[in-house]
């Protein structure tokens, strides 16, 4: 499965097949949630919440990519990322782009 964040795969004639998400909702955990605070009194990059958003843009990636695969899709262009706070200490992470067939 190719995956790209433009709206063309040079060389290839596309065929588009229709929609693609994945989403995930991370929530933190009170300990994770303690340690970063301690980390914003001298700043510096939040290690933990990092890697946490990037195990859930992973996960995102991984559903998008299911679902095009459903439709038989050969690539997904177009990707984007969106995020969100659904409440308060919990954010969705939400891959989509477009599916398309070689032709």
């Amino acid at each position: 499965m190719i995956l790209v964040n433009t709206d063309y795969i040079t060389g290839k004639e596309l065929e588009t097949l229709g929609l693609v998400k994945g989403s995930t909702i991370q929530s933190k955990n009170i300990g994770r949630d303690i340690s970063q605070g301690f980390k914003t009194i001298v700043g510096g990059e939040l290690k933990a919440y990092t890697k946490m958003l990037n195990e859930a843009r992973e996960l995102a990636i991984q559903r998008m990519t299911e679902s095009a695969e459903k439709l038989g899709a050969d690539a997904v262009v177009n990707i984007r990322f969106a995020s969100s706070s659904v409440m308060q200490g919990a954010a969705e992470v939400m891959a989509y782009g477009t599916a398309v067939k070689f032709k």
